[in-house]
């Protein structure tokens, strides 16, 4: 006779596993041959061993000795260095040595052009202030040039610093606002007198430009060190409210395309000696000086989106 095993015993009996493969239950190749994961590897070097070799690679790979094309390529590129210094120093001396005698009529300063722009400006630009009628308007197109430098300035700035809004808001380490004193009250409350003051008197600049001392690029630099006062003071996220990424894409680039739009009629029109059908109005008017008033306030966007977004990218990654 037979006796009954306990299940314990019978379940290490090959008949068990045989049936038990029969009806499906076991798959006998289940963690027989597939691959398990390996011990992760653990390197038996100390970190001064691997900082060693790393050093002695180096020493080998870089070395002046043992690499000839990096020796030959560096001694060649010593020799040009030299010699462009010189050629260039020489350059420079022969230029300084041929320029005009101090006084004379003949100096690039005594030329007619400054007589020009001095005896003609308000005539022909109806501005005020000759400088301001110089820059944005007998050079407002060498003005949209500088334009532009402002322009591809930032946006080289965002393509290497732009972060993801979203990641910065659910990741809470990546907001350095973390690591600055919040809601500091001091700063707030002159922030909140100040902001107001700056802003109008930055606009005030930039609107009476061609009737004084002034204009966009500094009445634009005021705009965005008043921006950069309310972001320092009341956070990024209530300067979001009303001036975020879609804002300042919309605002500079519309700014820098309506420059370039006006600028481009103007000359055109001048150039083919056509009536422009833009008034001049009466020097020292507010709404005079031609095209010069509106360049001055697409100028001013420009900087003052350009303090602030070089402001914000740096501070944070974001705007």
């Amino acid at each position: 006779m037979s006796r009954l095993k306990r299940d314990d015993e019978y379940q290490k009996t090959g008949a068990f596993r045989f049936f038990r493969w029969m009806k499906g239950t076991k798959d006998p190749y289940l963690d027989e041959v597939e691959m398990k994961p390996g011990k992760p590897y653990e390197d038996p070097r100390t970190l001064e061993e691997i900082m060693a070799e790393e050093y002695e690679l180096k020493q080998r790979v870089y070395s002046l000795e043992h690499n000839r094309i990096r020796s030959v390529s560096e001694r060649f590129y010593q020799v040009c260095s030299v010699l462009f210094s010189f050629v260039f120093a020489g350059i420079m001396l022969y230029l300084v040595a041929n320029l005009p005698i101090a006084g004379t009529a003949d100096r690039p300063v005594n030329n007619e052009v400054a007589k020009v722009y001095i005896e003609n400006g308000i005539r022909d630009t109806g501005a005020v202030n000759v400088v301001t009628g110089m820059i944005l308007n007998y050079r407002a197109f060498d003005t949209f040039g500088e334009t532009c430098v402002l322009f591809i300035a930032t946006t080289c700035v965002m393509v290497l610093l732009m972060k993801e809004e979203e990641k910065i808001r659910s990741d809470k380490s990546m907001n350095d606002r973390l690591y600055e004193p919040k809601n500091d009250i001091i700063l707030q409350k002159i922030a909140f007198v100040l902001v107001p003051i700056v802003f109008i008197f930055g606009i005030y600049v930039i609107l009476n430009g061609h009737l004084s001392p002034g204009g966009g690029f500094s009445g634009g630099a005021m705009i965005g060190s008043g921006m950069i006062l309310y972001a320092a003071a009341f956070g990024f996220d209530k300067m979001q409210k009303f001036f975020n990424e879609e804002t300042y894409k919309v605002v500079k680039v519309g700014a820098l395309s309506t420059y370039c739009v006006v600028i481009t009629y103007y000359l055109y029109m001048g150039a083919n000696n056509l009536d422009n059908h833009i008034p001049l109005g009466v020097p020292g008017m507010i709404f005079s000086s031609g095209i010069i008033l509106w360049l001055n306030i697409f100028v001013g966007i420009e900087v003052a989106c350009t303090m602030y977004a070089f402001f914000a990218l740096f501070r944070r990654g974001g705007l």
